[in-house]
């Protein structure tokens, strides 16, 4: 048996390589060859199944010319009709009709050229010789072709595929996949019990209870939804319904949609960002900020994040010295250092991997590398995540800016630059009253710091950043809803994130020292508002009182423990102006040198004792409002 199985093996391989060797006139010879052979074997059998004349020597010799007429007249005909140049696997319904017209008009071309030499041949076996002609020119291109997409198949990895639909978008794709090589149609899904056990388009079809089985016993990799009649919704539905399965899952528009008849072609585009922002975007009206950073040597914290992975972006356009990223994530890391070497190739760049909590670390790489600039955009930002890992949060986002302010004033560094959050005023939340510490920590420093100048940069919500809420509501739409609000009437302000990583590089150009720099972010946004945008941006409909048949409702889920109704940018409402009219500057409170250090000191021992009620005394009792969170919560 494993002799056989090993010839199977070396004669698929060979007959694998010639069919993949051989050139397109080659391949069109072969067919003409067979073509030409099928008229002598349908003649010889039509004379067989008709049973009314003798094979004789003598009558052969009397057909010789008949079937050399009908073979050279195929070869024409077939070459006319461009049956030999037709791709094995697009032979489908137009060929068969080619194939039928070739043997039709051979069998009467026959049957004429047998009454002008008078052979003792009836009429009817040039009509069976016809139909045939046709059968067997048919058969030998299916039978070939379902030969080589197995050998094509077993000679590359391919793709077993489940269309769960069996009407026409079904069957057409079905059909469609046939021809490619990669991709194997294995079966069809669909819910109507009409059609589960029958073959359509030569596939059986199962019930959707059976998916699970198929999977495992047929090897399948994917499932494609083609069921364009029902709606998106209910499509992803079905969708997060096998998500459990070890199979990828796409959807497919009707092939009419794919040219625009059907619903496709009325869809809305995406979401105008203007509208996102409630403004116009800024990038244009912002001024360049190279001269500052040209030359420079640069240490950008959390470099692998949507922060710190824009600012440098846009740095290394600056034409800075080196840059030098630091991130606790070896995958994004990896990844930015990655991009940033495709994009420049002669810019200098050394990636660190640690945490800004290690004071070694930061101190050694700033010392190494001769850094000029900090930019310190490392922290943890998602608001329930902090608030449920407190100590955590406040390590890396309070005592994490100390290790690197500190390290940045004693390595003699000219500017460091903070980068910080909206969340930061009168904060009702640990990640923000985190980030007011982070700040206060860089307003001590600066007050006796007169050979570095440190400033921090203070905006809102982030489009696209991780744990925004623009990615959420993206997901939350792709599933089928609801999207979700935490309150009718929370509102937030929106900034890009090339907005974003341009305001804190003017920030360091700007900085006198101690500065709070704000952009002018226009109104805020509602969130209902941005919802409904992003539902109806995806070409769906919203599902509410006025129209129960929508496709998306948005559900209030209550403020989650922190949350504000609407964020701030300002604590004091005194602004100072700067080179830019869009950008501000502010002049806050800060704590003594004294303070600081008490507040410093007793945030360390809560840490370190991992006692979170301390950890969150301290911060009650030396951040500003954030002992009335609650007050403020219950209020809103």
């Amino acid at each position: 048996m494993s002799r056989r199985r090993s010839w199977q093996t070396i004669s698929t391989s060979l007959f694998y390589k010639l069919a993949i060797s051989m050139s397109r006139s080659q391949k069109s010879l072969v067919f003409l060859l067979l073509d030409m052979a099928v008229v002598p074997l349908a003649f010889f059998s039509a004379l067989a199944l008709h049973g009314g004349t003798a094979l004789t020597p003598s009558l052969l010799l009397t057909l010789a010319p008949i079937l050399l007429v009908l073979t050279a007249l195929g070869a024409f005909l077939v070459r006319q009709l461009g049956l030999a140049k037709h791709k094995l696997n697009a032979y489908e319904t137009r060929g068969i009709i080619a194939t039928a017209m070739v043997s039709a008009l051979l069998g009467a071309f026959g049957a004429a050229f047998n009454s002008v030499i008078e052979a003792p041949v009836s009429y009817s076996v040039f009509v069976i010789f016809a139909g045939l002609a046709a059968i067997f020119g048919v058969t030998w291109r299916l039978v070939l072709r379902h030969i080589l997409t197995g050998i094509y198949r077993r000679g590359n990895r391919h793709i077993r595929v489940l269309v769960y639909g069996a009407g026409q978008t079904g069957q057409q794709l079905a059909a469609a996949l046939r021809t490619d090589n990669a991709v194997e149609p294995v079966a069809f899904i669909d819910d109507n019990p009409k059609l589960q056990s029958m073959m359509i388009s030569g596939l059986p079809v199962y019930a959707k209870s059976q998916i699970k089985e198929l999977v495992t016993s047929r090897r399948i990799h994917r499932v494609v939804l083609a069921m364009p009649s029902i709606s998106q919704p209910e499509q992803a539905r079905i969708a997060m319904s096998l998500r459990d399965l070890d199979v990828e899952v796409q959807t497919v528009p009707s092939f009419a949609e794919l040219v625009g008849q059907g619903e496709i072609g009325k869809r809305a585009g995406p979401v105008p960002l203007d509208s996102l922002l409630g403004r116009n975007r800024l990038e244009r009206e912002l001024p360049g900020v190279s001269h500052a950073y040209a030359g420079r040597r640069i240490l950008v914290t959390g470099a692998g994040g949507s922060i710190g992975s824009e600012l440098c972006r846009q740095l290394i356009s600056c034409e800075p010295d080196c840059i030098v990223l630091l991130d606790h994530s070896e995958l994004a890391l990896y990844q930015i250092d990655k991009e940033l070497r495709i994009l420049r190739d002669n810019l200098e760049l050394v990636p660190i991997l640690g945490s800004v909590g290690d004071a070694a670390l930061v101190a050694d790489t700033l010392a190494r590398h001769d850094i000029d600039v900090v930019l310190h955009a490392a922290a943890y930002k998602h608001v329930p995540m902090v608030e449920m890992n407190a100590l955590r949060g406040l390590s890396n986002n309070v005592i994490g800016t100390k290790v690197v302010a500190d390290a940045a004033r004693e390595a003699g560094v000219e500017r460091f630059i903070l980068v910080s959050s909206d969340k930061a005023v009168r904060p009702t939340n640990v990640m923000g009253a985190s980030k007011r510490l982070a700040e206060l920590v860089v307003q001590d420093l600066a007050t006796r710091s007169p050979g570095t100048r440190f400033s921090m940069v203070r905006f809102g919500n982030v489009l696209g950043s991780s744990g925004s809420v623009i990615p959420l509501f993206e997901e939350q739409i792709a599933r089928g809803g609801p999207v979700t609000l935490t309150h009718d009437d929370v509102t937030r302000y929106f900034m890009t994130v090339s907005e974003a990583a341009r305001l804190v590089l003017l920030a360091g150009s700007f900085a006198r020292g101690g500065d709070v720099f704000v952009l002018d972010m226009g109104e805020p946004v509602p969130i209902r508002k941005l919802a409904r945008q992003m539902i109806e941006g995806a070409g769906l409909t919203v599902r509410e009182d006025s129209n129960p048949g929508g496709d998306i409702a948005i559900e209030v889920t209550g403020l989650r423990p922190g949350e504000k109704l609407h964020e701030e940018l300002l604590i004091s409402p005194d602004m100072l102006t700067t080179p830019h009219t869009k950008i501000l500057r502010a002049e806050e409170g800060y704590l003594s040198e004294l303070e600081m250090a008490n507040a410093l000191r007793d945030l360390r021992t809560a840490i370190d004792t991992l006692d979170e009620d301390a950890a969150r005394a301290v911060i009650a009792r030396w951040v500003e409002r954030h002992k009335d969170a609650s007050t403020a919560q219950e209020g809103a």
